[in-house]
């Protein structure tokens, strides 16, 4: 007896744990879990379609019952007993009434028990899904400031919590080179809220996102903020250097000084939140061969000249060429090309560096 009222005050301890944990009402809890006894018992007499789940909160107690119909002859499937088998349940059973049979959860096989859990660890983990859903929604496509809870040395996943919630930051969208610290304070872009059951996430989040940089100049900058200054492109090379290509509809106000701002306050914020990148900005021009050699600082261009071409799936591409100074080469293709890449992906031109002078 002792033991039973053991396996009670557990089970309902746990319920107390899980409704702590992911912040919901008992009830909801509680119908995840009678849901997934009721597939559990369903595996063990699969030919019996009436099973019932009775839970008693306050008696901290539940019940598992099996609802047949009586029948005076052979019962057909497993939603009917036989009038001399249901008298062995109840003495007061007729033909034609439903018997309730009481389930000993003590003799449920092993499986079934192990399906049971399985199943309502399912169907909690698919409610924190959707609770994580519904939690970012206003959120999708925006930052959030996160508190790193624990950075696993082996996953290299690191576990963020934001407005209670767990959030995983994955290694493929760390900034390359960023050690995150249990305590430290993050933003992240929220990329993705997930409504499907698969094993990820529901909310993707990331900190090598462009839009991540985009997101934090609309923070610092009140003109990019009010719409006075617009940023029109961005390319990123996380951890290492962005290009921004920034404009104002206010011929008055300086669109790269707003997001520089006073002896560099405003950058800086940006730059010290990705952990030290290198930020360019650029004015952006509607006139693409200006707009281009812009987008090649600090190198200094001689000419542009754009073209357009068909690549081998017959798509148009833009294309064009760049004359540098000799002694500008270097500087305008970059490190590893670092430079001519994030250039071209800010223009969305092809771009092919060639230099005054035909090197020998």
């Amino acid at each position: 007896m002792s033991s039973n009222k053991k396996v009670k005050y557990n089970f309902f301890e746990e319920l107390d744990c899980l409704e702590k944990e992911n912040g919901v009402q008992g009830e909801e809890l509680l119908e995840k879990i009678v849901s997934g006894i009721e597939k559990a018992v369903r595996k063990e007499y699969h030919d019996c379609d009436n099973i019932q789940v009775v839970v008693n909160r306050e008696k901290q107690d539940f019940s598992v019952w099996v609802v047949k119909k009586v029948v005076e002859g052979e019962p057909e499937n497993g939603n009917e007993i036989n009038i001399e088998e249901a008298l062995k349940y109840k003495k007061t059973a007729k033909v034609g009434k439903d018997i309730k049979i009481k389930v000993a959860l003590q003799s449920l096989k092993r499986a079934t028990a192990d399906i049971a859990k399985q199943s309502i660890r399912g169907d909690i983990r698919n409610f924190e899904r959707e609770k994580l859903a519904a939690q970012f929604k206003d959120k999708l496509k925006d930052i959030v400031s996160a508190t790193v809870v624990k950075n696993d040395p082996i996953s290299g996943i690191v576990t963020l919590r934001a407005d209670k919630s767990e959030l995983l930051l994955f290694k493929n969208e760390q900034i390359p080179g960023e050690t995150l610290r249990e305590g430290d304070i993050v933003k992240v872009y929220v990329v993705e809220i997930r409504t499907s059951e698969k094993k990820h996430p529901a909310v993707k989040i990331s900190r090598t996102h462009k839009n991540l940089v985009t997101r934090l100049f609309e923070l610092e900058v009140p003109e990019i903020y009010d719409g006075t200054v617009e940023i029109k492109s961005v390319s990123r090379e996380a951890g290492s250097r962005t290009k921004i290509a920034v404009w104002s509809k206010d011929a008055n106000v300086d669109a790269v000084g707003a997001c520089i701002g006073p002896k560099r306050s405003r950058i800086s914020k940006v730059v010290e939140e990705l952990g030290g990148e290198k930020i360019d900005i650029i004015v952006y021009s509607e006139n693409e061969e200006e707009f281009i050699a812009k987008a090649l600082a600090p190198a200094d261009v001689i000419s542009v000249s754009t073209y357009e071409t068909e690549n081998e799936k017959g798509e148009m591409i833009k294309g064009c060429t760049v004359v540098v100074p000799n002694t500008q080469l270097s500087l305008a293709i970059g490190n590893k090309g670092q430079n001519a890449k994030l250039a071209a992906k800010l223009t969305g031109y092809k771009i092919d560096i060639k230099p005054e002078t035909p090197i020998v």
